[in-house]
């Protein structure tokens, strides 16, 4: 089959156009072993909301794997291969222990790092639960969720913390989990694409955030040491405003406010959201977030703070299909480019600079993790890193021509964003 569809240029050519590509597998297959697969696993990935372990195990799929988390009595967090390795049955019907989790069919005990402490019915001199272990991942409680590292043992980095957690003036809070059926990477790929919150979430189904964003920006796009931002900068009258959104790799993004309207000139603010996409597997993707919550102001709408509110637009407004084709989404535009994303029927225009630059540095993780080397977004110091998500309103009216103010807004754009990669404004 072939990897690109042909360029139609013919009227009523769909006959031309009817054969469907490979998708692109290097980025968008993540299980065990595969390329984007082992580059997504040296990193801590949320896996469950902290809440959500009480006295009951929790099955998950994270990456492809069938597993089981569970809290047990002792406030340990384990995270384990679903299957028993006696007969198969699922930890998710075990008993959560005093000390690890033990299998409802034949009652062996398994510790939270694999152990085996007990195999009832062996002999008493059987040594087969010191000759064997159960699959475990190391886990990391923070701020109510649970993260887990899925790589190999001997490379576990430090837990990654990020200034934008411990924001003078915020506090955070664990916010809402969704549940997409398709590839995570047409869902991540959305943090780089501006130019749809002008169209799909104002002109198409409303403001669905504020009626400024209807305002097409002007786009730029950098890298920066955590990943990438993009620079969209709008005219607000006397004022410009320059909004930047980050995707960290590989694959945690941080969303400025959207309750934004540009109107008032103010500095460097933060992200609202911290929210990662995880791949359940190939083509069903799990979405959690951190909130960010200003406690010193009202910036911060009630309705942020209530962590039973949904963002708006992540999720269809109803189940009635003709109320989605009205009002689509996120969810719909994203869900509807097939369980897999197709990128050889795609025509890339000027404005998808940032998806190109996101897969690119996909694939240089890839490659760095081939060539037995840390992705450059990998981290082993302790100290958090510094990000980069903001909206700043800049005072500066409108100068010479159409033409002249757009070049002078794409510069105050682009040197807000050097400034603050030169001299990150969270770092302490």
């Amino acid at each position: 089959m072939a990897t690109r569809a042909p360029f139609l240029s013919t009227r009523y050519g769909g006959y031309y156009h009817r054969e469907i590509p490979q998708e692109d597998a290097e980025l968008t297959r993540i299980g065990p072993g595969t390329p984007c697969g082992e580059y997504l696993r040296r990193f801590w990935q949320p896996v469950t909301f902290s809440d959500d372990l009480k006295d009951l195990p929790v099955a998950l799929k994270i990456l492809g794997e069938e597993l089981v988390a569970f809290r047990d009595f002792s406030d340990r967090i384990g995270l384990v291969e679903a299957h028993c390795p006696h007969r198969g049955t699922s930890l998710e019907f075990g008993l959560v222990s005093e000390k690890g989790i033990r299998c409802c069919y034949h009652g062996w005990l398994f510790d939270v790092d694999g152990t085996i402490l007990e195999t009832p019915g062996e002999p008493e001199d059987s040594t087969l639960k010191d000759r064997l272990c159960h699959g475990a991942y190391p886990t990391h409680e923070y701020n109510g969720i649970v993260f887990a590292y899925m790589g190999p043992p001997d490379q576990v980095p430090p837990f990654p913390l990020f200034d934008s957690y411990e924001r003078e003036g915020y506090r955070m809070i664990p916010g809402k989990k969704y549940d997409y059926p398709c590839n995570w990477l047409q869902i991540l790929e959305n943090a780089m694409d501006p130019v749809h919150t002008s169209f799909l979430h104002t002109i198409v189904s409303g403001s669905q955030f504020t009626e400024e964003f209807g305002v097409i920006p002007e786009l730029d796009f950098i890298e920066t040491p955590a990943g990438m931002i993009y620079i969209a900068t709008r005219r607000m009258g006397d004022n410009v405003w320059v909004r930047m959104v980050e995707n960290i790799m590989p694959n945690l993004q941080q969303v400025a406010p959207i309750w934004e309207t540009g109107q008032d000139p103010h500095e460097f603010d933060g992200p609202m959201m911290s929210r990662w996409i995880v791949p359940q597997d190939d083509t069903h993707t799990m979405l959690l977030e951190f909130r960010h919550i200003s406690v010193t102001d009202e910036s911060t709408p009630a309705w942020w703070a209530d962590r039973e509110q949904m963002l708006p637009a992540q999720l269809p407004i109803t189940e009635n299909l003709e109320d989605q084709q009205r009002q689509p989404s996120d969810y719909e535009a994203q869900v509807s480019q097939r369980p897999i994303a197709i990128h050889g029927m795609e025509h890339l225009g000027a404005t998808d600079r940032g998806i190109t630059m996101f897969r690119k540095l996909v694939k240089n993780g890839i490659q760095a993790v081939q060539e037995g080397r840390d992705p450059d977004a990998l981290s082993r110091d302790e100290k958090p890193q510094s990000t980069y998500c903001n909206d700043t309103v800049v005072y500066s009216p409108a100068v010479g021509s159409a033409e002249e103010d757009i070049k002078s807004m794409r510069e105050i754009g682009r040197k807000l964003a050097e400034d603050y990669i030169t001299n990150p404004p969270l770092a302490k």
